[in-house]
């Protein structure tokens, strides 16, 4: 059984989500993982000196949560979409099958943090200039709203401090350019990952 965890990171509004949606239809076996499904409630995420609600850093995720989530799916990858919180159980089932089972994590904070980063074993990362990656982020209603100012003190600021970290620090990343079609985007990661799968037959 081949299994692979696909990295999708990157910037805000890069188009992770849609892509990983067009994935996981042509790929066999393939569930999602969002890291947006582990942001903390509001009450609990910090706010700093302007009034800026501090989601787009690593605090404001249950990052060990979202470690577990992976590591259960590894353990018994069911093309379900359900992580379970028990997955040895159900597993035997797969235990014979020459199937590939793919796993795509997207989200916007995936390489900054140490215990995720043995987990991959593909990595991409989403990149937009800075004027489109204003205008896609306007035209998105989030809850809570975008305060006045909130892009640039805060979310793009830190979407810099990120990525140079993880040029810094990490290995093995193909970035991608946002602004190519969605289409263009589709074909370059759906043929990177199929010669992964070929390279581990």
């Amino acid at each position: 059984m081949t299994v692979l965890v696909i990295g999708l990171g990157g910037v805000t509004n890069g188009g992770k989500t849609t892509l990983a949606e067009k994935l996981k239809k042509m790929l066999p076996n393939c569930d999602i993982i969002s890291q947006d499904d582990f942001f903390k409630p509001e009450s609990e995420v910090e706010t700093d000196e302007r009034g800026f609600k501090l989601y787009d850093v690593l605090d404001a995720l249950y990052m060990d949560e979202m470690v577990k989530s992976i590591r259960n799916w590894m353990i018994c990858p069911a093309s379900t979409g359900v992580v379970m919180e028990e997955p040895q159980s159900t597993c035997d089932k797969l235990k014979n099958t020459e199937d590939a089972y793919i796993l795509i994590v997207e989200g916007f904070l995936l390489y900054n943090y140490e215990p995720l980063n043995e987990l991959w074993d593909r990595r991409y990362f989403l990149t937009l200039p800075y004027e489109e990656c204003k205008r896609r982020r306007s035209t998105r209603v989030y809850q809570p709203a975008d305060t006045p100012g909130y892009f640039d003190g805060h979310v793009w600021p830190m979407y810099l401090k990120y990525k140079n970290e993880v040029e810094e620090n990490a290995s093995n990343i193909v970035y991608l350019d946002g602004t190519k079609s969605q289409e263009e985007l589709l074909s370059c990661v759906y043929s990177d990952i199929i010669q992964e799968l070929k390279l581990r037959e």
